[in-house]
C-alpha cells in the first residue's frame, strides 16, 4: 500500500507465466485462460499480418 496518496500504485498482473496457481479460485482461473485466449488470438492476428507484409515484399522484389 501507498504510504503516500501522489504515490504510484502497482497495476495487478493479470497473469504471470510460471506463477502458482494453487490459489486462485477455479473463476479466477477460468478469467486468466479467457485472458490468455484473447491474448493468443492477438498474437496470432499480428503474425499473419506480419506474414501478409513480408509475402507482399517478396513479392514485390521477385518482380525486379
Amino acid at each position: 500500500m501507498a504510504i503516500f496518496d501522489d504515490e504510484p500504485k502497482k497495476k495487478a498482473r493479470p497473469h504471470e507465466i510460471g506463477q502458482d496457481l494453487s490459489l486462485l479460485s477455479v473463476g479466477e482461473l477460468s478469467e486468466r485462460i479467457g485472458i490468455l485466449r484473447d491474448e493468443i488470438a492477438r498474437l496470432e492476428a499480428e503474425l499473419k499480418a506480419k506474414d501478409n507484409t513480408k509475402s507482399a515484399a517478396e513479392a514485390l522484389f521477385r518482380r525486379g
